[in-house]
């Protein structure tokens, strides 16, 4: 059975249309009570989300399914995804369940589940799910006095601050450092300020103030303008820029230019190889990461695994092959000795440390490679599968050719919208540019 509403990353489309319903959110809560059911202790699940308006609906119709399945839900209020994940172990929750469609538009939502290590469900698991929707739910309801119950916990945003406060080395703070922090007005709007300030960062707060229309809108890990102007404008050490639910991140430098997660995952990796931290022969990224990040690794004794595109399939890899470094050039950073996800906030305080220690510009810390020319351009579509056409299929082979050994050519069709993702890289812009522009007008002339 091929999944039908799960994606790359749970389930996402926009509120209030299928399948972001309170109809679909309360038969997912009811089929994963189901599936999460073992034995005859009070299961319970942990419940968060983001600023996003469409969260009052989804919220009250996931515990509506909760309870119907017999589950009791702990609900913990706008929290990072991360947050979730780490709250599902932390309250011995039988799974996790975060709201949000991440760095999209307020318009969208979505669904992540979290299994009870923390973990992202796996491809079978959600197929499971979606039978038990597609076969009714009569047969799964709770009897009367079997119902779940629901409650507010309040000390959530406390916990979340001290948990990723332990991560930095012991005894280190960042006084002298000047933060300029981009809440994108999302799910790390409060703690992410405060972690940075107990820390003894000199804070500079943007998209801090969410309205449930606003969040990642002009700002946060999509659209940076607004925290490198801050950094520039402040005089500020270093920018950090969330997206809307805080598990990704991206960095500024002191001037202002942006480094991406790439920059920063091999920062970390060739950093912890050096202190003895790092499991694993190098870090696990996925087939969009740079190709001169791979070159650098090299230089450094250290590899490069890919992945496919999407952080639950680079923590898979990890998980199995032993890894404790990987992520996204997107900002999804995972670091498995602290977390089972990606985490923004964690992520940019391993960063913070590590020029803490050098005491040196970020500029100078965070740039470890060149990286090569690299072109990604998204090409919307109405329906069908744009990438089956003879003329498409033409328009890429052509490009490989031109392309041959000096460059790298990735076209796939996004998990999480109606999306043709078209990228290339090279010593060769020129030919980058050429070669892209072809692939992107042979799927528009098909995708109309």
């Amino acid at each position: 059975m091929t999944r039908k509403l799960f994606g790359t990353d749970g389930i996402r489309g926009t509120a209030n249309s299928h399948p972001m319903t309170a109809e679909i959110a309360l038969k997912v809560g009811l089929a994963a009570a189901a599936q999460f059911r073992r034995g005859n202790h009070r299961h319970r699940v942990v419940i968060g989300k983001d600023t996003r308006l469409s969260g009052y609906m989804m919220e009250p119709a996931l515990t509506a399914g909760f309870i119907s399945g017999g589950v009791d839900v702990i609900l913990v209020g706008p929290m990072p995804t991360p947050a979730i994940a780490m709250l599902t172990r932390s309250l011995r929750a039988d799974l996790g369940v975060m709201i949000s469609a991440s760095h999209n538009p307020y318009h969208d939502n979505g669904i992540k589940l979290f299994g009870p290590d923390g973990y992202k469900l796996s491809d079978d698991v959600e197929r499971a799910i979606e039978s038990l929707m597609a076969d009714g739910l009569e047969h799964v309801r709770a009897a009367p006095e079997r119902l779940g119950r629901a409650r507010r916990l309040e000390d959530v945003p406390g916990r979340y601050t001290e948990y990723v406060k332990r991560t930095v080395p012991r005894g280190m703070g960042f006084d002298g450092l000047k933060v300029v922090i981009d809440c994108a007005h999302g799910a790390a709007y409060k703690v992410a300020p405060e972690v940075l300030w107990e820390l003894g960062a000199e804070v500079v707060p943007v998209g801090t103030s969410p309205d449930g229309f606003n969040i990642n809108q002009g700002c946060g890990s999509t659209e940076t303008l607004a925290m490198r102007e801050q950094v520039v404008t402040h005089g500020a050490d270093i920018g950090i820029a969330l997206d809307g639910d805080a598990d990704r991140v991206l960095i500024a430098d002191e001037t202002g230019e942006l480094i991406d997660g790439d920059q920063l995952m091999g920062l970390i990796a060739t950093h912890w190889a050096r202190e003895g931290q790092l499991n694993g022969d190098g870090l696990v990224a996925t087939v969009m990461s740079n190709l001169g990040l791979e070159r650098y690794l090299t230089t450094q004794g250290l590899a490069l695994h890919r992945t496919q595109v999407g952080d639950r399939y680079v923590v898979e890899y990890m998980r199995a092959n032993g890894f404790n470094v990987g992520g996204e050039q997107s900002g999804h950073i995972v670091l498995g000795d602290h977390a089972t996800t990606g985490d923004g906030l964690l992520a940019a305080l391993q960063i913070l440390a590590i020029v803490k220690q050098q005491e040196s510009l970020v500029s100078e810390v965070c740039r470890i490679f060149e990286p090569l020319p690299q072109l990604l351009r998204n090409v919307r579509f109405m329906g069908g599968q744009p990438l089956d056409a003879a003329t498409v299929k033409q328009a890429i082979a052509e490009g490989e050719n031109r392309l041959g050994a000096r460059g790298r050519l990735l076209i796939r069709p996004s998990g999480t919208e109606p999306l043709i993702r078209v990228m290339a890289e090279g010593e060769d812009p020129d030919l980058i540019e050429a070669v892209v522009a072809d692939i992107c007008n042979a799927v528009r002339a098909v995708a109309a």
